[in-house]
């Protein structure tokens, strides 16, 4: 039996990235860093990535996603396509936080932690009893939300949060595209997988982006 063929991909962050996996196999990576334009760029990175493999649409397995938290239109691009790949290839569609995908391949209790700008935070603690649902906050309010210590501290000011809980600074174990694929592969054969939806913890921005984000069905 062939090994499952899996795509990531994810435009949440300032970056279109997609990763391609056969079993535990990375067959092809990309990443490219842009500001905006994801929409644009997204389909024909993808057939890049499953052209370079020699592969095609109809050979894939499953679709993992990075739903946020991150830029709300990037999540909402990479959403929609993931919803209507797996629609129309009749495949599944993972959606997977980039919060989780930080922390995957790492032991123990992980406080993992993204940018949210304006020296705000997004926020989640994995591991056993420990764990948290994702929060949106700052590091004056962090230990009231997520009393945790000795933790592995992994992404945006983990130095400073190591110190905050006794922990310890950590670097993710791989790309975060990667991460989204080997989650979606270990998932991939659940029963009734919930649809991709985006993860927001905070409001749009007050001035709208320029790119128009694609409407995503309930």
């Amino acid at each position: 039996m062939p090994d499952a063929l899996i795509l990531g991909f994810d435009t949440s962050a300032a970056c279109c990235a997609a990763v391609l996996l056969s079993g535990d196999r990375v067959l092809v990576v990309r990443h490219e860093d842009m500001a905006k334009g994801q929409a644009e760029r997204l389909m024909p990175l993808l057939e890049e990535v499953l052209a370079e493999a020699g592969v095609s649409w109809q050979d894939l397995t499953a679709l993992g996603v990075g739903i946020g938290p991150g830029n709300f239109t990037g999540i909402r691009i990479a959403v929609s396509a993931a919803r209507g790949l797996a629609l129309s290839l009749a495949i599944p569609a993972v959606g997977v936080s980039a919060l989780e995908a930080q922390a995957f391949g790492l032991s123990d209790v992980v406080v993992s932690c993204l940018d949210a700008r304006r020296d705000a935070l997004y926020v989640q603690v994995f591991g056993g009893e420990t764990s948290t649902a994702p929060a949106f906050c700052d590091l004056d309010t962090l230990p009231q939300i997520m009393p945790v210590v000795g933790a592995s501290c992994v992404g945006h000011m983990n130095e400073a949060i190591a110190g905050i809980f006794a922990g310890h600074p950590v670097s993710a174990r791989m790309p975060m595209a990667e991460a989204i694929a080997r989650i979606a592969l270990q998932r991939c054969g659940q029963i009734s997988l919930p649809r991709p939806a985006p993860l927001y913890l905070r409001g749009a921005d007050a001035a709208p982006s320029r790119d128009v984000a694609p409407a995503i069905l309930p």
